[in-house]
C-alpha cells in the first residue's frame, strides 16, 4: 500500500520544506492492521511505470499466486480509465510477498501489489487462509456491506489512511488521520471456499474514492488471476 508524497512550505521558516505521506491502513483477518511501504510518487517522464524485474523474479509460494503476478494483472493499460482518470498513468508499480507470524508461531505469506497514479493508489492482495468472505465480514466494522462481484460473494467496507509528514533534514516527523480507503473483499470461488482477493483504492488528496471505480477495476482484473473460478 502506498503513499502520496507532496511537498509544502512551513509558514515563517525560510526553505523549511515538509513532505506529506498518505498510507492506507486496512483490517486483516482477525483484526490485525498494517501500514504499507512508502513509495516514491515522482511523475514519470518515460511513460507508465512497469513492474520491476526484481518483482518478476520473486518466487511464488508453492501453488499460490505471486506478488509479481498480481502486479502484472493490476498494472494494466486501461487502469487509469477504469479509475475515471484516463489522462493519467502509473507512476509506480510493485509486487511482493509479505510474511506474518501469528500466535503459536504459524506463518502466512500474503502476496500483494500496488500501483500508484497521480490521483489514486490501488492495492491488490490474495489470501488462502480458508476463511470464507461471509465469515470475514463478521470481523469488519459497521461500514461493511454485502455485495456480489461477477457472481462471487463480496464485502465492501472502509478503512482509513494515515498522513505522515517529515522534514527534509529528518529532524522531525508527525502523523495524523488521513482520508478514506475503500476496500472490496471478493471470494475467488462462487462457493466461497476460503480463497479471497482484496482490492483497495484511496486518493492522494484524501477525498473519498469512487466506489464505482473500485468495482470497475475488480470486474476487469479479478478474472485474469490464477485460481479465479467463473460463476456458472
Amino acid at each position: 500500500m502506498t503513499d502520496a508524497l507532496a511537498d509544502s512550505r512551513e509558514g515563517g521558516s525560510t526553505g523549511a520544506q515538509v513532505f506529506a505521506a498518505v498510507a492506507a491502513v486496512g483490517a486483516l483477518v482477525g483484526g490485525m492492521w498494517y501500514l504499507p511501504d512508502i513509495l516514491d510518487q515522482t511523475p514519470s517522464t518515460l511513460g507508465p511505470a512497469a513492474c520491476s524485474s526484481s518483482d518478476d523474479a520473486s518466487p511464488a509460494p508453492r501453488g499460490k499466486v505471486s506478488g509479481a503476478r498480481l502486479c502484472t494483472a493490476l498494472n494494466r493499460p486501461d487502469l487509469p480509465k477504469l479509475l475515471g482518470t484516463p489522462t493519467e498513468q502509473a507512476v509506480s508499480a510493485s509486487g511482493s510477498e509479505r510474511e506474518s507470524t501469528w500466535a503459536g508461531g504459524t506463518k502466512t505469506v500474503t502476496p500483494e501489489a500496488t500501483v500508484e497514479l497521480q490521483t489514486y493508489s490501488v492495492e491488490l492482495s490474495a489470501s488462502h487462509d480458508d476463511l470464507p468472505v461471509a465469515e470475514m465480514a463478521e470481523y469488519l466494522d459497521h461500514t461493511a456491506q454485502t455485495k456480489t462481484v461477477l457472481g462471487h460473494p463480496a464485502v465492501l467496507y472502509s478503512g482509513r489512511t494515515i498522513s505522515i509528514s517529515f522534514r527534509l533534514d529528518g529532524s522531525d516527523a508527525n502523523s495524523g488521520p488521513g482520508g478514506v480507503a475503500r476496500r472490496l473483499l471478493v471470494a475467488g470461488d462462487p462457493k466461497d471456499n476460503g480463497d479471497t482477493y482484496e482490492l483497495v483504492i484511496w486518493r492522494q488528496d484524501a477525498l473519498t474514492p469512487d466506489d464505482q471505480a473500485l468495482f470497475r477495476v475488480a470486474e476487469k482484473v479479478l478474472p485474469t488471476l490464477p485460481g479465479w473460478r467463473s460463476a456458472g
